[in-house]
């Protein structure tokens, strides 16, 4: 199946979704606005079940096909929030939410995926149960582990799910996905540092926190080009080193680092733990300092299901005659929540020429709806052929 035909009927209606979203962006799971609206359009759709408040403020729907004879249940995934962004694209429908925006195309998710829905709902050809899924706070609030452990996957039956984001520098349309290893684990640290403040002309009398954090901070980059097994991706950054005082003249009492880490396996994610908590203690106690660490565990590592990611290809092929095989990404994406619970996998549509994600000048190419909703049509065809 090519994009079909409908959705290019329906292009000028779900481009019309998106921008509204677009112009009215919700953070976290402050997504009040749009999870109402997606409820609102589901039911007029005719969806068999539409539930509100999953995972705080996620949508779930219900399509049954014209049979059920498969007793297949596949779950399709979007999210819908924003982030804390000034946009800066100049178009007619930007936000009109100061310092908010949809610089990550969630807004093209969510309006794509209530395109095949309204599809979906319409002509039924499949033999099986369709459970669309709008889930908020994607951008660090975790929202897809909430709808898990709000019980969605149990409440729904869903076997396997599936989940799409659209990637800038692509060709618009086109797919890529690899099975595996994905998107990288995304954890943070905070290390305190403190030593004996004092005259910045009396250092012999000081413990100097900022030669102290220095050394820490370039002792760090041995993590990945020592500890780690160079086959393995990982990236430690110290993104913000933070005196106690600014003055010229002050050796600061206490200094605070803190940086992200991004690592693609289990085995890794524990490497980089136990050693920058242990490099902060000792290299610390070499200046005769202290070091306190606060590591902070976020998103898992998303891992495709090798046989998931194969339908999913296959579906892409069938929409945009190939899917190419694409890159690991040290970017966080809490889809892998879902992933841990059920089979399933995760792919990239193509946005074309555009600013990259979380740049104020992003926007979403609406160009990409057919294809996206078409890819969404074609996987549940596939997996739930009609009877």
């Amino acid at each position: 199946m090519p994009i079909k035909n409908r959705f290019s009927e329906m292009l000028p209606e779900i481009t019309a979704w998106r921008q509204d979203f677009h112009a009215h962006p919700e953070i976290l799971f402050d997504c009040h606005r749009t999870a109402g609206i997606v409820a609102e359009k589901l039911r007029e759709f005719g969806c068999d079940e539409v539930v509100e408040g999953i995972g705080r403020t996620g949508v779930v729907g219900v399509i049954r096909g014209k049979s059920s004879g498969s007793g297949r249940v596949v779950g399709l995934r979007a999210d819908m929030d924003a982030l804390p962004i000034h946009e800066a694209t100049g178009v007619d429908y930007a936000s009109k939410e100061a310092g908010k925006m949809h610089a990550c195309g969630h807004d093209g998710h969510t309006a794509m995926l209530m395109g095949a829905a309204k599809y979906l709902a319409e002509t039924r050809n499949f033999d099986g149960t369709v459970v669309v899924i709008f889930q908020p706070a994607e951008e660090g609030g975790g929202g897809g582990d909430e709808m898990c452990r709000d019980g969605m996957m149990e409440r729904f039956g869903i076997q396997e799910v599936y989940g799409m984001h659209n990637w800038p520098g692509n060709p618009a349309g086109e797919f890529a996905i690899r099975p595996g290893a994905f998107f990288a684990a995304t954890d943070q640290f905070e290390i305190s540092v403190e030593g004996r403040g004092g005259h910045a002309a009396k250092p012999h009398q000081c413990v100097d926190t900022t030669v102290v954090a220095a050394h820490l901070v370039v002792a760090m980059q041995t993590i990945v080009s020592r500890n780690a097994d160079p086959t393995m991706e990982a990236v430690v950054s110290v993104t913000s080193f933070v005196t106690e005082s600014q003055a010229f003249n002050v050796i600061p009492q206490h200094v605070t680092l803190r940086g992200t880490v991004r690592t693609l396996s289990t085995e890794t994610r524990e490497l980089a733990e136990t050693r920058i908590k242990a490099l902060a203690e000792h290299t610390a106690a070499a200046f005769g300092a202290q070091a306190h660490v606060d590591y902070r565990r976020g998103y898992p590592v998303m891992v495709n299901s090798e046989t998931e990611t194969e339908y999913a290809a296959a579906a892409a092929r069938a929409v945009s005659g190939d899917c190419a095989a694409a890159p690991l990404v040290m970017g966080g994406e809490d889809f892998a929540y879902m992933l841990e619970e059920r089979p399933g996998a995760y792919i990239l549509v193509g946005n074309g020429d555009t600013a990259d994600v979380h740049n104020p000048a992003y926007n979403f190419n609406d160009s990409v709806i057919p294809a996206g909703c078409s890819f969404w049509v074609e996987l549940a065809e596939q997996r739930m052929p009609a009877a």
